[in-house]
């Protein structure tokens, strides 16, 4: 591989015909090859160009080429929260897919804040996106409206009810049945689900509708659910005061962040006094105790499906709206250690 170190400077004067002339091809090839028509080229054409590139440091301006054939290549992606590890690892999956297909991503980050989901709205429209990944409230649903008039819009994690867009996200009630199941057949039988406030935020509100209805049905089982707040540490004290085998069922990382943080202040033997189970599998989980049990989300996968479907809306797909739901993988680790004692009593009464 050819390692160059030309700067940003020395990039921007290297034209097109520098490439054609150091590859020994024609102008006209370049431009296919930096372009659409790539396939029309042979692979040793192309070879030569992609050799003739890496060694002179070109970078075509997108932009410039997009805009004369009313192209931008810019994919528009709105979040609700970037601080949230889920929505890092979903935009990365989104931008490696962008980039495999000669796309760039534009992120804006609404912090939760509905003025700013609308001037990040406008700002998208302005800068001719060619679709746009929507993972927040979508509180502004005129402008969503107008923007799926204008371009193909795919939903991550959420429904924006009217939008009839893909959704590409997790499979919330199999998620739930996995974490409950695994927690009963350790021995736990009094469960708490702690999760950030749901804000009317479709996932957080199937996990807390898809938790309640396993713990209805499985009569070994009690269950409450509590949100995150204030008085996160006094609930948990309380919960911990319960006799028999307990744990909690975080809803993603930000809430087993908090739990964790409040445990620890409560003195709780990690996780000997309770157990826990998490959504999300972040890389500190293996450090905390003997580590957290999780249910890792696909976020590569998810993101990569959600460019996806951009992109066959973008070629022409006029197919039904589709969903695609991933399951989670569960990974087993110390926070959810078997309550022996409890499955041994109830062995002997049966």
């Amino acid at each position: 591989m050819t390692v160059n170190s030309f700067s940003a400077a020395q990039r921007s004067r290297v034209t097109m015909l520098d490439v054609a002339q150091r590859a020994g091809v024609s102008k006209a090839s370049v431009s296919r090859f930096i372009g659409d028509d790539r396939a029309l080229l042979s692979d040793a054409i192309a070879l030569r160009i992609e050799q003739a590139i890496d060694q002179l440091g070109y970078r075509p301006n997108q932009m410039a080429r997009g805009l004369k054939r009313g192209r931008t290549r810019l994919i528009g992606m709105l979040v609700a929260d970037i601080r949230n590890p889920y929505s890092i690892a979903v935009m990365h999956g989104v931008e490696t897919a962008c980039r495999q297909h000669g796309y760039s991503l534009v992120v804006c980050n609404t912090d939760r804040d509905d003025e700013q989901e609308r001037q990040h709205l406008a700002a998208l429209r302005s800068y001719n996106i060619e679709g746009l990944i929507v993972n927040t409230l979508g509180h502004h649903l005129e402008q969503l409206l107008e923007l799926q008039r204008e371009m193909p819009l795919v939903l991550v994690d959420r429904k924006v009810a009217p939008l009839h867009s893909d959704l590409v996200g997790l499979d919330n009630p199999a998620a739930v049945r996995m974490a409950v199941e695994h927690l009963e057949q350790q021995g736990y039988r009094d469960v708490l689900l702690v999760s950030e406030a749901t804000d009317g935020t479709s996932s957080r509100l199937e996990r807390l509708d898809s938790f309640m209805a396993e713990i209805a049905r499985r009569p070994a089982l009690s269950g409450a659910v509590l949100e995150l707040d204030d008085a996160l540490e006094n609930r948990l004290r309380t919960f911990l005061a319960k006799p028999g085998p307990k744990a909690l069922f975080c809803a993603n990382g930000i809430a087993a962040l908090a739990c964790t943080r409040a445990l620890k202040a409560l003195g709780c033997n990690l996780f000997k006094d309770v157990g826990l189970i998490a959504l999300d599998d972040l890389d500190w989980y293996p450090l905390v105790g003997n580590g957290i049990t999780a249910l890792a989300q696909p976020t590569q996968a998810i993101g990569a499906s959600a460019f996806d479907c951009l992109l066959k809306r973008l070629r022409g797909d006029r197919a039904p709206t589709r969903t695609l739901d991933f399951l989670p993988e569960l990974i087993i680790r110390g926070s959810t250690t078997p309550c022996r004692s409890e499955l041994a009593r109830e062995k002997r009464q049966r």
